[in-house]
């Protein structure tokens, strides 16, 4: 008789990097006295990660990173998601993640607006689990660049390049290092 394949909850953690200011500041106040900073909160304002097999995972500018769950100088996750659970073993897993971190996920292949955290995210998320990651987070970028201020600001904004404190480069070669 086969034994039952076990099953690992996925989470997702969500860091409000404003640390809630974008939700205390009117939506009028912010588009018409301070657009950047509310830009700005809009963009930065969600950091995503994935919590599977009791690590932490999320991507960055320096590629794909790992950690003990809220490991990051970020501190603890400002909200969970439970994304479900996975049969997808831990070595096949890090086996993913190593073919994410050489081709998709490389630090030189992040990009603020369309291959971010969130994008990360989103992408091991359906590997693990089949679900997407809420579209609150995914639509962000979108929503930003639908206004004229995040168009004018777009080439500064591509510039930008964000790795969440804390953590280790992930490598499959000697594990998480």
């Amino acid at each position: 008789m086969e034994e039952p394949l076990a099953l690992h909850p996925v989470k997702l953690y969500v860091y409000d990097l404003s640390k809630g200011m974008a939700r205390r500041l009117s939506p009028l106040m912010l588009d018409e006295i301070f657009p950047l900073f509310h830009l700005l909160s809009i963009l930065f304002g969600r950091h995503t990660s994935i919590i599977v097999h009791k690590d932490e995972f999320f991507y960055g500018s320096g590629g794909i990173s790992s950690c003990a769950p809220g490991g990051t100088l970020l501190g603890p996750p400002d909200s969970v998601v439970d994304l479900g659970n996975t049969e997808v073993t831990e070595e096949i897993f890090l086996e993913y993640l190593s073919s994410l971190g050489e081709s998709m996920f490389r630090g030189e292949s992040y990009n603020l607006f369309e291959h971010n955290c969130n994008t990360f995210s989103n992408e091991v998320a359906q590997f693990l689990t089949g679900r997407k990651i809420p579209s609150y987070i995914t639509d962000l970028p979108a929503e930003v660049l639908a206004t004229p201020f995040g168009q004018a600001l777009r080439p500064l904004l591509d510039s930008i390049q964000i790795q969440p404190p804390g953590g280790n480069t992930f490598s499959r070669h000697n594990g998480q290092s």
